[in-house]
């Protein structure tokens, strides 16, 4: 089951107490101070973990708590601190202070954050001694660790995102480039939450695609799945818009690809200008390549597009057209990775 919001409680450990505590010594009747400090209290860490894709695991647990660490004891001896509790969440989740809405952290694989600090131990009474008081009866208290109420969201991270009204093909594309399964089924929104697959062009280059629920007209205000959508979305880096050659509704290509549009642009304008890539998909309902090319032509000039802006006709179901399709993601992935690249060296 695929969960992306979740709000948890965390308590980080308490410091051990310090020792108040002489020494006991035969023939040394006035010992003088020997208690030890407390422990260190243990911290919470967020970890994010590669392997995980989902917040399912704290839909049945709320509370995620660091025992407290051990108080001082005698004879100078410290109490144990109490270990750190990981706690590991897939790349991509947001972690908020559910309380004032501040934004803590923004998981990415392999991060490590501490979001509650374990309360430093107290001292022991030897730490009080001096040359005028020699026989100190007093030590410090632990302090309490953080405690606090979070909010998690997940935002999936993937290259490339397959955007399209519902039934226009995007589950089947997804599943005949990866290795994921997706439910397939011809109604509307068969597609209630985001699946991830991989595509390997070769030993050397793989896609991380992500197929988003289907959007409707008024998405942007909430209407259907739209927030749940465009939430995810925003976090990939190539829009590959998924347009049904003959749309069983009666509507258009076109039509059908600027309502996205404007959905799209309604909710985020720098959504909008992710670079996108359209695929008319389907394509094997059409009779044969010069009615594919009819097809092809006649989006083209209903979108007005210009020489240099391609449109991929596609068929998951006969796998036709999908090598080149997956170049083009590459070719822009590739250059937004060298972009990325010259921009950190020469800030360097």
């Amino acid at each position: 089951m695929f969960v992306d919001r979740a709000v948890i409680h965390v308590k980080a450990g308490d410091g051990g107490d310090g020792k108040v505590s002489f020494r006991r010594e035969k023939y040394v009747p006035k010992g003088g101070p020997d208690g030890g400090d407390g422990g260190d209290g243990g911290d919470v860490i967020a970890v994010g973990d590669p392997g995980r894709n989902t917040l399912l695991d704290f839909r049945h647990r709320r509370d995620w708590a660091v025992p407290p660490a051990q108080g001082g004891r005698g004879k100078n001896q410290y109490g144990s601190d109490s270990p750190d509790l990981e706690i590991l969440l897939p790349p991509g989740t947001l972690i908020f202070d559910d309380a004032t809405g501040a934004q803590i952290a923004d998981i990415r694989a392999g991060d490590r954050v501490v979001i509650a600090k374990g309360g430093r131990g107290g001292l022991g009474n030897d730490r009080f001694k001096s040359s005028t008081n020699q026989a100190p009866r007093q030590a410090s208290p632990g302090v309490p660790g953080e405690s606090r109420t979070l909010r998690l969201e997940l935002k999936l991270i993937a290259d490339v995102g397959l955007v399209g009204m519902p039934n226009a093909g995007k589950s089947t594309l997804l599943a005949s480039v990866t290795r994921a399964t997706p439910k397939i089924a011809d109604y509307p929104f068969t597609t209630l939450s985001p699946q991830l697959g991989i595509a390997e062009l070769d030993a050397e280059r793989r896609i991380v695609v992500a197929d988003l629920p289907g959007l409707i007209e008024g998405a942007a205000q909430g209407a259907g799945l739209g927030h749940e959508f465009l939430r995810h979305v925003e976090r990939t880096r190539v829009l590959v818009h998924v347009i049904e050659v003959s749309p069983t509704d009666g509507s258009s290509p076109a039509e059908n690809y600027e309502t996205i549009r404007r959905e799209i642009g309604a909710y985020s304008a720098a959504l909008a200008e992710k670079p996108e890539i359209i695929a008319l998909s389907k394509t094997d309902l059409l009779g044969g390549e010069r009615e594919i090319e009819a097809a092809v032509a006649r989006l083209r000039r209903d979108l007005k597009l210009g020489s240099r802006e391609e449109v991929f006709p596609i068929s998951a179901a006969v796998h036709s057209g999908l090598r080149p399709l997956l170049e083009a993601c590459w070719a822009i992935l590739g250059g937004s990775n060298a972009q990325a690249a010259e921009a950190a060296a020469s800030g360097s």
